[in-house]
């Protein structure tokens, strides 16, 4: 029959071979030109995607028509032999496909160790955008780059289209550009070829599929491949390109491959640290992140810009109007939960929501919103840090102050007073240019989860950028006017008068935004970076971005107001505060700032309440002097001893043990009004956490935890939780009751798996306390027995890359000990 291209057709292993395997003999036939024009459909192809032999069709009068062929093993991969084998069939006549696709996805790879992604789990090929990866191919026949085409598809999300940059087809060229989906040959071995792929620093971040496409110059259609495996795209903070790029290795260290941090809490005269897990390489994590965007409302085109991915995280790390990992609770009941307090790290929470196919988990405040969303920005490769901000404004009227009203009678009028100032508030810091606002405004831009006022009719908030927010640029997007209030707005005092208006009575230009906290880059210290935020208070650009920020407020006005302002009040507490299940003091000081003798009267009031400045109740009222007394001179104080009974408070308190000491009076001489609220919380122990022996990977190992009940009476349903990366899964010990002033003391046994610096977490809930929890450094090595049967030059390339060099059992001369269980 006349000589003709042959089809590609499909073929079915089922029947091919039945009741035995193919055969194995090695029969090389070369046919003569007679014998091929005999063939009836015969494939003259030595490699077949179900047929990888040379095969004959077989004439046959049976019913079954099912192709019979005699098995040719190809010969071994031998570059002559090979090429001998290969040199008898015209490349010309055998069609180029793809035969396997080897994303090089080991973690211990070219690729992920470049692209700093080795600490994430899984299999998949997780790289960075903006940075040349490698790929392998295996293919039927060696490569001709005379005849043959070959290009890359990758694609994401459910409708991938070129022009929205989720449909991506990447050509092979000689040599690759900055800034283009590119590949390049970099390497061949006879049927292997290795591509050098390029992606631009703008590329849109996600899940893609890969496919190969090949063709000849002769062949009327292309045969494509299908890889196993996908690739994860992340945002770059290695490349200058990226626009989340991040110049200092130090603080990419800190702000995107670290783990684990601190998270502060309390007031700013009582700042506390709790540990926490951000767990962003954990195994689950990435792919929760990356279900999360998916479950947005966020097309995936819009992946490729940071301040879209960010404003989406915001919106979907709570649950408050589109099914968000976390359900936000302030009421203190959490009984079909778990108690914001009791979290201590983003892992649990994030797989739970990931488990649950997108269920909400109960329950969170500030400092979980934020844990989670520095875990994802991480895992997606933002640089991000959680931020505290004490004393921390809520304005719900867009007047950029903080507003307290009194009635005649200096009694507060609670049902005006919406603004509240918290005692802490956490939120999140992430880094990246801003092309979308005028220059300079790049950097730390700040973003918010906790579910507090709608921004475009979504609870969210950010990105802000910072440098705005320090200068009073509270018209630039997005947010801006919100985080500037919480933390630089002045304290405005309103009384009302006779005749039902408000006049201004007090302003306190101190009142919020201090000792803004982060965790300090390398070390567990605590950074102070009000800085950022604002300039020094008093000073005169503070007092300029101040004035320009309100007229662009509810209350322009606001400043045109002269007050005389001669006699101030101050509170004042000894060391870190009141302890839990004793008795309150701290220190009224009235100071006379004028040249002349002053009289005063004053009042107190002092307030359980929430730490978000929202009161539940009276627990003691009283006049601190009954009767006018004298503030004598200039720079001269009168000081008044303040003392609320532990018995007065026990049964009142809510969660963090938040009060709030409200102050107010006036003076005789000048009828200035007096007023200020101060807020501080009743200091709880810590968990002590002492690792029993050395840790080594692979080897039971056991901590203690103790606990002494502070107060003299009972502890209900005492839970803890446990939990360390690397160390041991998070999980709950239920101990019940704890007598008044008794000790109670687990052991908890482990198996560490991961080597070099961990930490032990424990935290401890119940209805009377709150805000209980501890940590322990633990160091884990390997033992020497680790190393049999293994292979001992991997084993010490993964301590070296690591730099576990401190490791109990690992030192730098790498001499390896027996631990105790050896």
């Amino acid at each position: 029959m006349p000589g003709e291209r042959l089809a590609v057709r499909d073929t079915s292993e089922v029947g091919r071979f039945p009741g035995a395997a193919p055969p194995t003999k090695v029969e090389l036939t070369i046919h003569n030109e007679e014998e091929k024009k005999q063939e009836e459909g015969g494939c003259r192809r030595w490699f077949r995607k179900m047929c990888p032999c040379c095969c004959k069709r077989q004439n046959s009068t049976s019913n079954d028509v099912t192709d019979k062929v005699e098995y040719v093993k190809p010969p071994d991969s031998d570059t002559d032999t090979y090429l001998n084998f290969m040199l008898n069939i015209p490349l010309s006549e055998i069609k180029l496909s793809v035969c396997s696709v080897d994303l090089l996805s080991s973690k211990m790879g070219q690729n992920r160790q470049e692209h700093h992604t080795d600490l994430y789990q899984g299999d998949e090929l997780i790289i960075r955008r903006g940075q040349t990866f490698q790929i392998e191919l295996e293919l039927n026949r060696p490569f001709n780059a005379d005849n043959d085409k070959l290009h890359l598809d990758l694609r994401t999300g459910p409708l991938p289209m070129v022009s929205k940059g989720t449909h991506v087809i990447v050509p092979l060229v000689d040599h690759l550009e900055d800034e283009r989906w590119e590949a390049k040959i970099v390497e061949k071995n006879v049927n292997k070829i290795k591509l050098s792929v390029n992606s631009p620093a703008s590329a849109v971040i996600g899940l893609y599929g890969v496919t190969v496409t090949t063709s000849s110059s002769k062949d009327e259609a292309a045969t494509t491949h299908n890889s196993s495996k996908n690739i994860v795209m992340l945002f770059n903070p290695w490349c200058e390109e990226d626009v989340v790029f991040l110049d200092d290795e130090e603080e990419r260290k800190e702000y995107v491959l670290n783990d684990i941090g601190r998270i502060y809490y309390g007031t700013e005269k009582q700042i506390g640290a709790r540990t926490w897990n951000f767990g962003q390489f954990h195994e689950g994590i990435l792919e929760a992140c990356l279900f999360i965007l998916e479950k947005s409302d966020m097309p995936p085109s819009g992946r490729g810009d940071p301040v879209n991915v960010v404003r989406v995280i915001s919106a979907m790390i709570n649950a408050q109007d589109d099914f968000g990992v976390l359900v936000g609770n302030w009421s203190g009941d959490y009984s079909d939960g778990v108690s914001p307090s009791a979290w201590s790290s983003s892992v649990e929470i994030l797989r739970k929501y990931l488990s649950s196919n997108g269920t909400p988990v109960s329950y969170g405040q500030c400092w979980v919103f934020s844990g989670i969303t520095t875990t994802v920005l991480r895992c997606l490769g933002i640089p991000a840090r959680s931020v505290t901000n004490f004393q921390s404004a809520h304005d719900t009227d867009v007047s950029l102050t903080t507003d307290v009203y009194f009635d005649e009678n200096m009694k507060l009028i609670d049902y005006l007073n919406s603004d509240s100032v918290w005692n802490f508030h956490v939120w999140n810091d992430c880094w990246m240019a801003r092309p979308d606002l005028p220059p300079g405004l790049g950097g730390w831009q700040a973003v918010d989860s906790t579910p507090q006022e709608t921004s475009q009719g979504t609870f969210r908030c950010g990105p802000a950028s910072v440098n705005a927010i320090r200068s009073g640029q509270v018209y630039l997007k997005h947010d801006t006017p919100f985080v500037f209030a919480e933390v630089n707005s002045d304290k405005i005092y309103w009384q009302r008068k006779l005749d039902g208006t408000f006049c201004q009575i007090q302003s306190e230009k101190k009142a919020v935004g201090h000792c803004i906290s982060t965790k300090a880059v390398g070390s567990d210290e605590r950074a102070d970076i009000t800085h950022l935020y604002k300039h020094q208070e008093g000073s005169e650009e503070e007092r300029i971005a101040v004035e320009t920020a309100s007229r662009y407020g509810s209350k322009p006005d606001v400043y045109s107001s002269a007050m005389a302002e001669d006699v101030c009040v101050e509170v004042k507490m000894e060391g870190e505060g009141p302890m839990m299940g004793a008795d309150a003091q701290l220190s009224i000081l009235v100071k006379n700032l004028s040249s002349q003798p002053r009289r005063t009267t004053l009042h107190s009031q002092v307030a359980v309440m929430y730490y978000t400045g929202v009161k539940t109740c009276i627990v003691k009222m009283v006049n601190a002097e009954p009767r006018p007394f004298s503030v004598p001179l200039h720079h001269t104080e009168k000081t008044i001893e303040w003392v609320l009974p532990y018995q007065q408070y026990q049964n009142q308190l809510v969660d963090q043990a938040a009060l709030m000491l409200t102050l107010s009076g006036r003076v005789s001489e000048t009828q200035q009004v007096l007023a200020n609220q101060t807020s501080f919380r009743l200091r709880t122990p810590d968990l002590n956490i002492t690792p029993l022996g050395d840790a080594f990977v692979g080897k039971e190992m056991a901590a203690k935890i103790t606990f002494t009940n502070p107060l003299p009476r009972m502890l209900k349903g005492v839970v803890f939780r446990v939990e360390g990366l690397g160390l041991q899964k998070g999980h709950e010990v239920v101990v019940g009751d704890v007598g008044g002033h008794s000790t109670v003391t687990l052991t908890e046994h482990f198996i560490p798996t991961q080597p070099g610096p961990r930490k032990l977490v424990a935290s401890l809930d119940c209805k009377q306390l709150t805000q209980v929890h501890g940590v322990a450094d633990i160091v884990e090595g390997y033992c020497e027995m680790f190393f049999k049967g293994n292979d001992v030059e991997i084993g010490l390339d993964i301590l070296q890359r690591a730099n576990y060099y401190n490791s109990p059992c690992f030192l730098v001369t790498f001499d390896l000990k027996m631990c105790n269980y050896c």
